[in-house]
């Protein structure tokens, strides 16, 4: 779907793992297309500073200087999500630049950019495209359980929390297996990880009857010839406004495994609104997604096989402890892929399904 696009990625007054996790997804996994940061806030600095990767993308004041950079940037992507997804006004005029000066527009808004009139306009007076990689396919379906019938190891991760890593400990884990000689494929549920796998079902914007529909199609999508297929999980089910989606992923994906990604320096659920909700132990968590699977699927005794960390701003010393402490909980192996890498995680997939 991206094709060869050259970005300039806008992360007004945002940017850092955290808030703009579409930009520092695709500076980690394809830096060669990131031209530069906006963020007037840390101009001057480059991304490495920031995120402790990315070599030296520049960290640019505004547009201007973008387009003045060799070889010229191809188009415009939105690198961080307002809560609600909504457009701010702010960014219209870097938008509007954007498409004037002949760039695409790449956005994960819930908000299409495409239905705007202003943007439409521009856009076709220019000959320039834009890509909203949230709006939904036509025809889904609802889920009937045919992702069953995949010759693929079916894999899921799932997450005490939303905003844990599950895209992260995907794309690791995928990584790992194809270096062992694995045929593994990725599915993407969420704008980032299509922008970094170029295809992609955003679920999030999927109307909700047809979620489970939307992860089964992604799976029947996967290659033929794939030994495992490792979908994207979305959200928790311990959280109040997302575990909806969490769910019919589960009912779609029909999982034979799920890895449970936990960001354990986290204590409630994501979100000042949500401080009432307590974030359960891990080995709760466990239980909680294997009792779910046990009426979700059936026909397969479905487990948690390992716990992927994110173990981001600690020191090492309190994430190695983190680690120790998640397996002893669990009685499952345990890692931080960033850190320390997926091996563990593989190792739980391969040994459990005999891939």
């Amino acid at each position: 779907m991206t094709g060869r696009a050259r970005y300039v990625v806008l992360a007004e007054g945002a940017f850092d793992a955290e808030w703009a996790k579409t930009a520092a997804s695709l500076i980690r996994y394809r830096p060669e297309r990131v031209a530069a940061v906006l963020d007037s806030t840390r101009a001057g600095s480059p991304v490495s500073e920031i995120l402790g990767f990315g070599g030296a993308i520049p960290i640019l004041a505004n547009l201007d200087e973008a387009l003045a950079l060799e070889p010229t940037p191809t188009a415009l992507l939105i690198g961080i999500a307002p809560q609600g997804g909504g457009l701010p006004e702010a960014w219209r005029p870097v938008l509007r630049g954007a498409i004037e000066a002949g760039l695409d527009v790449w956005s994960g808004l819930h908000t299409f950019l495409g239905d705007d009139p202003e943007f439409a306009r521009l856009a076709e007076d220019r000959g320039t495209v834009i890509h909203d990689v949230r709006r939904p396919p036509k025809g889904l379906p609802v889920g009937t359980g045919l992702a069953r019938e995949t010759r693929g190891v079916r894999v899921l991760t799932v997450g005490t929390d939303c905003n844990v890593g599950k895209l992260t400990a995907s794309l690791e884990l995928v990584d790992e297996l194809e270096r062992r000689g694995v045929r593994a494929a990725f599915a993407a549920t969420g704008q980032t990880g299509i922008l970094i796998a170029g295809k992609g079902i955003a679920v999030d914007a999927v109307v909700a009857d047809f979620v489970a529909g939307a992860a089964e199609r992604l799976v029947l999508d996967s290659p033929p010839d794939s030994d495992v297929i490792v979908v994207e999980g979305q959200g928790s089910l311990l959280h109040p406004g997302d575990s909806g989606v969490t769910l019919s992923l589960m009912h779609g994906v029909m999982p034979q495994a799920l890895v449970l990604c936990t960001k354990p320096a986290r204590t409630h659920i994501y979100g000042g609104e949500y401080d009432w909700v307590a974030i359960l132990p891990l080995d709760e968590v466990v239980r909680l997604y294997e009792d779910a699977m046990a009426w979700a699927y059936p026909d397969e005794t479905v487990r948690v096989v390992a716990i992927a960390l994110n173990t981001d701003g600690q020191p090492d010393r309190e994430a190695r402890s983190q680690v120790e402490r998640a397996e002893d909980l669990t009685s499952l192996p345990a890692t931080d892929p960033i850190r320390y890498g997926a091996a563990k995680l593989a190792d739980a997939l391969t040994a459990l399904l005999d891939v």
